[in-house]
């Protein structure tokens, strides 16, 4: 016979309003889907292996018990549009367009930034995921991660690369000086974002190349008569999908007039790429290239509820949302 917690013994039983003292537990029956009782009584619980949960029965079929309703921390990525390069559609002194601003809880943050606390999600909360352009002629756009409870996360898009005899543009890393005859400088870059675009620091007159725009991991070059335009910031690694990808290089600058110099050679990582946030280079790629939102959280808290058509990938106990448009994501 078994005792009981009344102390009788016989077939198990718990009587009412009965109190277990101890500070360990007491382990509830377990078993496959195949393995349930065949005439259950209302309100018996067990723990289901087949489907990993504790299921409890109604009255009338097996129902999950909610063991999600306690906050999750979700790591999240938020990389902005890039700016475009300057003198679209002239050949030369157009500044490198700046990569777009990073910001993550997953690693280095763009400017040299440390990561971010993750979002300590609560359940049943909407967050929106803005994603921003790129820009075709001009600054990127911003991306950004809100919700109740946080503080909005936003980064800011990328400057855009001076025009000829123009400065660079500020933003999450700044667009390159524009070439030519006046000495002009980068825009600024966004503190734990990203870094300044180049100068063009050589004495005026003499048809210089341009700046290159900044990176979320490195300061755009400077424009010099030798090497003309200057070359890209560097972008910067990240690997919240469970693979390393660079995000928001700068773009180089171009050369000078007289074509004694060369083109600026892009950042660290940047291709002609999609969701990247690299800023547009001086042959290649005018425009700067869209921005990613990215959420990382434990699958047994992943709701899958969900706006914008993310792409679903999983990483060792992990799911990866990747937003390449806005949407939301409600947990």
């Amino acid at each position: 016979m078994t005792a009981n917690i009344d102390g009788t013994t016989g077939i198990d039983k718990v009587q009412d309003n009965a109190t277990v003292s101890g500070t360990g537990g007491f382990t509830v029956p377990s078993g496959t889907t195949a393995q349930r009782p065949a005439s259950p009584s209302t309100g018996v619980l067990r723990y289901n292996t087949t489907e990993s949960s504790y299921e409890t029965y109604n009255g009338s079929s097996w129902v999950k018990v909610d063991t999600q309703g306690y906050p999750y921390d979700v790591d999240f990525l938020v990389v902005a549009g890039g700016g475009s390069r300057g003198a679209i559609g002239n050949t030369y002194y157009g500044g490198g367009g700046g990569g777009g601003g990073v910001r993550t809880s997953s690693g280095t943050s763009g400017g040299g930034g440390s990561a971010e606390s993750a979002i300590s999600a609560v359940p049943g909360t909407v967050y929106t995921i803005t994603v921003g352009a790129g820009a075709s002629d001009g600054s990127g756009n911003n991306s950004s991660l809100s919700g109740s409870g946080i503080t909005t996360i936003t980064s800011n898009g990328g400057g855009k690369g001076g025009n000829p005899d123009s400065n660079g543009t500020s933003g999450g890393s700044g667009g390159g000086g524009g070439g030519n005859d006046s000495v002009t400088t980068g825009g600024a870059g966004t503190t734990n974002q990203g870094y300044a675009g180049g100068n063009v620091s050589a004495s005026p007159g003499a048809a210089l190349g341009a700046g290159g725009g900044g990176g979320a991991a490195g300061a755009g070059g400077n424009s010099e008569v030798v090497t003309g335009g200057g070359t890209g910031g560097a972008g910067l690694a990240n690997s919240i999908t469970g693979s390393s990808v660079y995000y928001s290089a700068g773009g180089g600058g171009q050369l000078g007039y007289y074509g004694l110099n060369t083109n600026g050679v892009a950042g660290t990582g940047w291709a002609n790429t999609a969701n990247r946030g690299h800023g547009g280079n001086s042959t290649t790629q005018t425009s700067g290239s869209s921005g990613v939102v990215i959420l990382r959280m434990p699958t047994a808290s992943y709701s899958g509820t969900s706006t914008g058509s993310p792409t679903v990938t999983t990483d060792g106990t992990d799911t990866i949302l990747t937003f390449t448009s806005s949407g939301t994501y409600t947990t």
